[in-house]
């Protein structure tokens, strides 16, 4: 059995009224990379945060590698490599400089310093940059240079921030493979914390979606699509000529569909069960040729929008019991005068 590297029991952060992360159970094993997905003010750099012991829980606890993570917070760091979305370096330092500074205020010797600086530079594709001033650097660049950065001290798991922000396409296409890399040679966990959905679906092992400050699914990319058939969600992407004003009106009337919609030459059929053979008669019988037919919910960005849109709509309905009760309230005590 893989051991878990990064453990969240009822991880709870509040400020104030606001509840930033809401009851996390989290486990992640060793080697995994997983990504944690959701937009600003999800919770995601909150949860980052209590996990290198920046900031203390109100409640609950998280360790990584067996330490707590408020209690020993040194502890962790000695495990733990960060890699900020923005990463910073010493401007008028070059990249070989800054690596050594790391690696001695890490407490390594000079002969170590050397050695892992040379293998790193070169593992991260920077040997012929190492000697130029940072300040010269891509943000393509800086994140390679960061990544060996983080590796120096040599930690079990390694935490990054968007990492492939900004950069170009192919220097996210080699960021990826050292990332994937990191977990398949090397046995690092990798926890990540992403919008580009895209990316994240290439590398990693298994996602959390984090809405308003709750992981509200968690699990393979393949385990989620599975999840939404079961919740009666899904989505028929198709073409047929003639593509005419009639079209939308047949789809919406066969037994199941929900709701037609258009994206670009296409239509999207969205219904509450399989019904890909009622489409195909139905156009059939109403001398419509398809031309194509394809049934979505494999693709994490139709995944990750359909839990974001569940999690809006019960919000919404949280508000609007918490409204009625309220208004309840007020009337039965205006009654009670």
């Amino acid at each position: 059995m893989s051991e878990t590297m990064i453990q969240t029991v009822g991880l709870t952060k509040r400020y104030g009224e606001k509840t930033a992360v809401n009851q996390l159970n989290l486990s992640i094993k060793k080697g995994e990379v997983f990504g944690l997905l959701g937009p600003n003010g999800a919770g995601k750099t909150t949860t980052t945060l209590m996990l290198l012991g920046l900031t203390e829980p109100t409640e609950g606890f998280a360790t990584i590698a067996g330490k707590d993570c408020t209690r020993d917070p040194i502890g962790v760091k000695r495990s733990v490599g960060y890699l900020p979305d923005n990463v910073g370096f010493y401007g008028d330092m070059t990249g070989r400089e800054n690596l050594y500074f790391t690696g001695r205020l890490n407490g390594l010797s000079g002969e170590t310093i050397r050695e892992r600086a040379e293998e790193l530079l070169a593992r991260v594709g920077m040997t012929d940059a190492a000697d130029r001033k940072t300040k010269t650097y891509s943000r393509g660049m800086k994140q390679r240079l960061g990544i060996a950065d983080v590796l120096l001290k040599d930690p079990e798991v390694v935490i990054m921030d968007e990492p492939t922000l900004g950069i170009d396409p192919q220097g996210m296409r080699e960021l990826l493979s050292l990332i994937r890399e990191l977990s398949e040679k090397d046995g690092r966990t990798i926890l990540l914390s992403s919008h580009q959905l895209y990316q994240v679906q290439q590398i990693c092992d298994r996602v959390g979606i984090f809405v308003n400050g709750s992981l509200i699914a968690c699990g393979t990319i393949s385990e989620l699509g599975k999840r939404m058939e079961r919740e009666g969600k899904y989505t028929l992407e198709l073409s047929a000529e003639p593509d005419n004003g009639a079209l939308a009106s047949i789809l919406s009337r066969i037994e199941g569909a929900d709701r037609v919609e258009r994206e670009g030459g296409r239509v999207l059929l969205h219904s509450r069960e399989d019904i890909r053979r009622r489409v195909t008669m139905e156009l059939t019988a109403n001398g419509y040729t398809l031309l194509e037919l394809h049934q979505k919910g494999g693709d994490l960005d139709e995944i990750y929008s359909r839990y974001f849109e569940k999690a809006e709509r019960e919000q919404q309905q949280k508000e609007s019991q918490k409204h009625h009760a309220l208004a309840g309230l007020k009337k039965g005590l205006r009654s009670g005068q």
